[in-house]
């Protein structure tokens, strides 16, 4: 999650036509317009401080998909702090989806941090040309533990995003394999 501008871009390509709810923080409802969307649409809205909030979200996410309504969140929990770069995942989610034996479906988006930074208010330039929104095919999450799952989905991830934006120990890993390579 690399950017305020990840939502919108999802809502208006990706998940245009699908009916979801948002797992995102309860801090949001603060904001004008977001926390009006939130509250009405009846997201699923967690305080990362309190365990009793977490367990809630956890239930009401299982609730959902095992009513069919898939989930949208981001696996980081929050946005990078390190200028788009994708950053290590909580395991909520991934528990939702083998708990209910639903796939994931991963969603890899990218620049959408050099176009609104996350220290902007508006967007600082054009998107035409950079943004990209690549959605990946499911992966079954039967069988699987969270970890194995968690893997899968970095790995779609890693496989679609731009290197500035991959996490550091990847972009290194590469960074050494170019030297190695003859």
């Amino acid at each position: 999650h690399a950017s305020w501008l990840d939502i919108p871009v999802l809502c208006a390509t990706a998940l245009d036509k699908v009916v979801f709810k948002f797992i995102a923080k309860g801090d949001l409802t603060k904001f004008p317009g977001i926390g009006q969307q939130l509250t009405g649409g009846k997201h699923i809205l967690i305080d990362r401080e309190d365990r009793r909030s977490q367990l809630r979200t956890f239930k009401q996410g299982i609730t959902c998909l095992k009513n069919g309504i898939p989930l949208m969140a981001f696996p980081e929990g929050k946005r990078s702090t390190q200028q788009g770069r994708l950053m290590e995942f909580k395991g909520g989610l991934f528990s939702m989806a083998i708990k209910t034996g639903v796939p994931v479906v991963p969603i890899s988006l990218s620049h959408t941090h050099a176009i609104f930074p996350p220290y902007g208010l508006l967007p600082v330039q054009s998107g035409r040309g950079k943004l990209h929104v690549h959605v990946h095919e499911p992966i079954d999450s039967q069988g699987k533990t969270e970890q194995e799952l968690s893997e899968l989905v970095r790995q779609a991830f890693c496989d679609q995003l731009p290197e500035c934006q991959l996490p550091m120990e990847v972009a290194d890993d590469d960074d050494d394999m170019t030297a190695m390579a003859p």
